[in-house]
């Protein structure tokens, strides 16, 4: 029972993670995986998960043992490490706010019956309601926010995937044809998928981030056994709740002939209307809690993230990485990235799939990059060595890499063969 209490006191950084992993690889590209695929998609998703693990990892136990960012790790390195990740950071997460919180402004839309009301206005009230959430209440109300969310969202999704298996496989139409999974459109969806499951490794340093506001606001710093159970049980939560998702979308949509959309307030109506229909009308309010909280608690960790990151990184370039870390320019980076994001949004007319096809793609190439980042990082003399971790973590590190670097030299093979 104690070491309960522990666990949950010290939830923050692992259930940040949560709520930032379970958006869009979970609701759109898990649910799009068993729409399409099938239950053979279930494969790459646990491997993913497995293969991915150690990245993540080694951000908590970076930072644990050492009371410092992963990106202050990297600088660490050398400058050419921390540029290479500014890099990274800003062809990954320069337009993905905004289409995420496209994603949540369709669903809302569609939940609220407002559809005279355009995608952009409604994602940019959500944009000015974060930002205020995340300015005035800072970490501790966004921790808070989520112990709120993530349970609620956790009940819903459990609830609707009973529902779903109860009904039963939704009937395949007469000329259905499984689609090929190793042609070049199959191993581009796989790319996006691991790309994106359980999230971008780059979102590594938004843990380490988390982590370390953490501490400062509850002014003690847990042993790394408990920060690890912590993060273990989030990380934990992300794979049981991507298998949901692929099973709810296997049951109400593979072989019915539906094809998701890549524009927001289609595919949002696509997602409840589905599912309702499959399930029935009086199972509504389960969807749309679902949908809603999935992309909202993404929409926000994420926005928290990016600005976190953002003003980590210019401080450590410029040399003056306590200035930048000041409370003013956090708010600055909020601000700065609703601003864009919502710029994005008339660029692109609320085309979100344009923009995950091509932020996922740079993610899984540069993933095996990250992944050599951070096991460079925990295995430093930064780090007391009884902190280093285990042979069999190193070795899960470099089966990972390969992985995604196989998969990588497959598909450049048979787009240019």
């Amino acid at each position: 029972m104690n070491k309960f209490k522990k666990l949950l006191k010290n939830l923050g950084p692992g259930l940040l993670f949560a709520s930032m992993a379970i958006g869009t690889s979970h609701l759109v590209l898990s649910t799009k995986a068993g729409a399409q695929y099938g239950w053979l998609m279930v494969i790459p998703i646990i491997l993913a998960n497995v293969l991915k693990y150690p990245f993540f990892e080694f951000a908590i136990r970076y930072t644990n043992a050492t009371g410092k960012s992963i990106i202050e790790g990297y600088n660490n390195r050398g400058k050419g490490y921390l540029w290479l990740y500014a890099f990274i950071t800003l062809a990954t997460s320069l337009a993905t706010p905004a289409a995420l919180c496209s994603i949540a402004a369709g669903l809302l839309i569609n939940i609220l019956g407002i559809h005279d009301v355009s995608i952009t206005s409604v994602a940019l009230g959500l944009f000015v309601f974060n930002s205020t959430i995340l300015i005035v209440g800072k970490y501790k109300l966004l921790e808070t926010t989520l112990k709120f969310l993530i349970p609620i969202l956790f009940a819903a999704l459990l609830a609707t995937t009973v529902l779903v298996i109860n009904k039963g496989q939704i009937a395949t139409t007469a000329n259905f044809e499984a689609p090929h999974f190793f042609d070049e459109i199959g191993i581009l969806f796989l790319i996006t998928l691991i790309g994106w499951m359980p999230t971008a490794v780059e979102g590594s340093s938004w843990i380490s981030l988390w982590s370390v506001e953490k501490y400062k606001v509850d002014k003690k710093k847990p042993p790394l056994t408990e920060a690890l159970q912590e993060f273990n049980l989030g990380y934990l939560m992300t794979g049981i709740l991507a298998i949901f998702f692929l099973v709810i979308g296997c049951m109400t949509l593979y072989g019915s002939g539906t094809v998701l959309s890549g524009n927001a307030i289609t595919f949002s109506d696509q997602v409840i209307n589905l599912f309702t229909i499959h399930i029935g009308s009086w199972a509504y309010t389960f969807i749309a809690i679902s949908a809603f909280a999935t992309m909202y608690s993404t929409c926000l960790t994420q926005h928290d993230a990016v600005a976190r990151v953002s003003v980590d990184i210019i401080g450590l370039l410029v040399g003056a990485h306590k200035k930048y870390t000041a409370r003013k320019y956090y708010a600055i980076a909020i601000i700065s990235i609703s601003i864009v994001s919502v710029i994005v949004l008339y660029a692109i007319s609320a085309n979100m799939g344009l923009i995950l096809a091509i932020a996922t793609a740079i993610s899984f190439i540069l993933a095996p990059i990250v992944g050599y980042m951070n096991l460079k990082n925990v295995t430093s003399t930064d780090l007391p060595e009884k902190y280093h971790p285990k042979r069999s973590l190193q070795i899960l590190t470099y089966a990972g890499i390969l992985f995604l670097s196989l998969i990588s030299i497959y598909y450049g093979w048979i787009v240019i063969f």
